[in-house]
């Protein structure tokens, strides 16, 4: 890394992937912390000689680099200090900024056989991964999840003790036998009994080392009855929501769960849910190399395989459940487990790593699964031929769980272009590709990160965080968190309602502000308080209100707006009724009562606000751009 680069990253400011830390006494012993952590999530690089701030970084150097650097190679080629070594040479090094030495260490995410990554020899104390909060230590849980993904033996394949066939639900398997004869007639598995053909498909198995046999994992899972599946799987669960009312005190329309109305195996849960999924998407009429009418269209297959990955990926002996969510604008899909190959990969397509390898197997006889690797981009094919929003996949880090959304929202659509021109007005038009990308996935997805932006764009992650901060500027994006727990979220229907009304038609005054500052010497003679020149207040506001404000604001703030000194109590019994009917900003108060708008906001507004004679519309967000201001529920005190 040069030093260019780690400057832009200083000036970023967002990323969960970087620890900042002092080496004034040495090499920090919190850094084997972050080593664990970075190496058990997603990787990352520790500074040494920079401090992390609340206003931002200051640059203190190091000392002696090369003694640091021996103290970190001689504990982490120790595995009484680390579990095992994660770290290259080439991953070390040492550059100068501003003048001072800093040490660099890139920390690689480690394969999933290699996890959990411990220090001090204890992987239940010893095991940290990484939030957008900082390091954490894993419970015993997540230490043991590590761990059971890190073995190369099928999950799915574990014979399950003391289960046999009647712990299958009959008409489950026999149903899965006949859509197999239907597509394969002449297989020779069909000649088999049911003990035969389940062995056959990985449903059963014999231990030639212990001789131990029976039912596994994955012939429970696929065709278990509700009792048995519990028994085996305390908290096996499944929840299929259609969240399809508009009405927010719906929570859903429709839902199938556990119930102990059927049997809810994984065979009988796909068949359920599948033409629940696809039974709205519209089918244009086209032939097949048959000449016979094509019933399902790429969306179709994009849909199927997300469902079959989110069930043959799930770790399923966790507490978490598969949820599958469709919505109006959505489908969301979320197993526990978290991927088992980088996330870029995945989008590349071409490598696979199933953790239920059995399962898969047993969709893919039905040709309900495509052969390893081919199965996402499949998924991208149908949505950028669909020209709808590309999927998003995000995993949970922290309970160790994946989600895949896949947005019906169109990226040209002319709803979608008005939703956009009602936040960003007329500067729709001069919006570049980024702009739009921005704004699109932040629609489609509510909240984004940097780093979601990335895989869409070719842009520096610099320039798409200067964008970011742009926009939350202009109020077209508000900003959630900070350092590298910043997200950016879609606006809500109020917040969208306040921008519009108070920046429409903004850029116009702005640009022509200096034909109207000449008029503001003739006020600035009067009290400190008394003036409309202030840095704050803009002569394209100025203009904006002389055309919005109605007239009967302008009558109730004549006593204070007329009046060089004058009475607290009636700038404030003034303020009371100017916020009666409609929210104000301060730059329109401060225009209405030609005062400063520092004098108001520190004199008048904020007491106001802490005795809610005033009620803030951003309450969370003191210092939002598009603050503004209301009358509270208490009474008068003046």
């Amino acid at each position: 890394m040069t030093p260019e680069e780690l400057q832009e990253i200083l000036d970023l400011g967002e990323d969960q992937e970087l620890e900042f830390k002092s080496a004034t006494g040495g090499f920090p012993k919190s850094s084997w912390e972050t080593v664990s952590a970075f190496a058990n999530t997603e990787g990352g690089t520790i500074f040494l000689g920079v401090v992390e701030q609340s206003l931002g970084f200051t640059i203190e150097g190091v000392r002696n680099p090369h003694s640091i650097l021996k103290t970190f190679w001689d504990n982490h080629n120790n595995p009484q200090k680390l579990s095992h070594p994660v770290c290259r040479e080439t991953d070390v090094s040492i550059l100068t900024l501003s003048g001072k030495i800093l040490v660099s260490i890139h920390i690689p995410r480690v394969v999933r056989q290699q996890r959990p990554v411990y220090i001090n020899g204890n992987p239940l104390k010893g095991t940290f991964k990484r939030n957008y909060e900082g390091d954490y230590r894993c419970i015993e849980a997540e230490v043991k999840l590590m761990l059971r993904d890190a073995g190369d033996n099928a999950l799915d394949g574990q014979i399950l003790e003391g289960f046999t066939l009647d712990d299958l639900d009959s008409e489950s398997l026999t149903a899965y036998r006949n859509r197999f004869v239907s597509r394969s007639p002449e297989h020779p598995f069909l000649a088999q009994d049911n003990r035969e053909f389940l062995e056959s498909l990985g449903g059963w198995r014999r231990d030639r080392s212990s001789e131990l046999k029976g039912v596994t994992l994955a012939g429970l899972l696929m065709f278990g009855k509700e009792r048995s599946l519990l028994d085996a799987l305390p908290n096996y669960h499944l929840d299929y929501q259609e969240q399809l009312s508009n009405d927010p005190d719906v929570r859903w329309t429709y839902r199938l769960t556990l119930d102990g109305k059927w049997a809810p195996n994984l065979f009988n849960f796909y068949y359920r849910i599948y033409p629940r999924l696809v039974e709205d998407i519209e089918v244009p009429f086209a032939l097949d190399e048959t000449a016979t009418r094509k019933e399902e269209t790429h969306v179709h297959d994009a849909l199927r395989e997300a469902l079959v990955n989110t069930l043959v990926h799930a770790d399923h002996q966790t507490t978490r459940a598969i949820t599958i969510i469709k919505r109006v604008d959505q489908f969301v899909f979320v197993n526990p487990g978290r991927l088992r190959i980088p996330r870029d990969q995945l989008y590349r397509g071409g490598m696979s790593d199933a953790r239920n390898p059995n399962l898969l197997k047993m969709f893919q006889m039905l040709g309900l699964s495509e052969k390893a690797g081919s199965g996402f981009p499949k998924v991208l094919r149908a949505w950028r031929e669909q020209s709808w929003l590309m999927p998003l996949v995000s995993e949970d880090l922290v309970l160790e769980g994946t989600m895949v959304g896949l947005p019906l929202v169109s990226m040209i659509s002319e709803d979608v272009k008005q939703e956009l021109k009602a936040v960003v007005g007329c500067s729709y038009s001069s919006l570049d590709e980024l702009g739009r990308l921005i704004l699109l996935l932040a629609r489609g997805f509510n909240k984004i990160r940097n780093a979601d932006i990335q895989p869409y764009c070719q842009q520096h992650p610099r320039d798409i965080g200067d964008r970011l901060k742009q926009f939350v500027g202009s109020g077209w994006l508000q900003k959630e968190g900070h350092g590298r727990g910043t997200q950016y979220r879609w606006p809500t229907l109020e917040e969208r309602e306040y921008s519009s009304e108070h920046t429409s038609g903004s850029s116009e005054h702005t640009s022509g502000s200096s034909e109207h500052t000449s008029g503001s010497s003739e006020h600035t003679s009067g009290s400190s308080e008394h003036t409309s020149g202030s840095s704050e207040h803009t002569s394209g506001s100025s203009e904006h209100l002389r055309h919005s404000l109605q007239a009967d604001l302008l009558q109730v703030a004549a006593p204070v707006r007329e009046t060089k000194k004058i009475s607290k109590t009636l700038v404030e019994s003034t303020i009371l009724k100017l916020c009666e009917q409609k929210w104000l900003t301060l730059r329109e108060l401060a225009e209405l009562l030609k005062r400063k708008p520092d004098t108001l906001r520190n004199h008048y507004i904020t007491p106001m606000l802490k005795d809610e004679r005033l009620q803030a519309r951003m309450p969370n967000n003191p210092t939002h751009p598009r603050q503004a201001y209301r009358r509270g529920k208490t009474k008068n005190k003046t």
